[in-house]
């Protein structure tokens, strides 16, 4: 189950906890909650989705150093919450595309203030450096996850 929570106060918890018996797992998807949120979440065996949105500020970024490596996925949401530079996440970033304004698209450059699909390393980048896990490892641990979540066998 994919959720999202965006300024519901209590109500979300509420209702997820009222019915969490009816699906086997979920990921609380483009999290930019607080730390209560981030505990409640967890609280409720859910997996916390990362994406550019989630790095915005000071605070975003303090709240992703708790997030629990094993209740972790990661994320575009193509094409929005690209890791913008105004972000506090953006120093984190290593890898970047070139791109170009879409009425001047070319092929191998992104349309510029879209978000793709091959942003996702921007988004390991910051998480890695915030937490200090190797990039390496962070991509074996939520590659993992998601076999998980999704229940597949390797």
């Amino acid at each position: 189950m994919y959720l999202h929570n965006r300024n519901t106060g209590d109500d979300f918890f509420q209702l997820v906890r009222e019915n969490r018996h009816k699906f086997s797992t979920g990921v609380v998807h483009s999290f930019t909650g607080t730390l209560e949120e981030l505990h409640k979440i967890v609280g409720l065996d859910l997996y916390i989705g990362l994406n550019g949105c989630s790095f915005k500020t000071k605070e975003n970024i303090a709240v992703l150093k708790e997030v629990p490596l094993e209740r972790l996925m990661i994320e575009t949401d193509s094409p929005y919450c690209e890791i913008r530079n105004s972000h506090e996440g953006a120093k984190y970033v290593k890898t970047k595309f070139e791109a170009k304004a879409k009425e001047k698209q070319t092929k191998g450059y992104l349309v510029k203030g879209r978000n793709e699909p091959c942003n996702i390393i921007q988004v390991l980048e910051v998480i890695a450096a915030v937490k200090g896990v190797p990039e390496e490892e962070l991509a074996d641990i939520t590659y993992k996850n998601s076999l998980r979540f999704f229940n597949i066998q390797e």
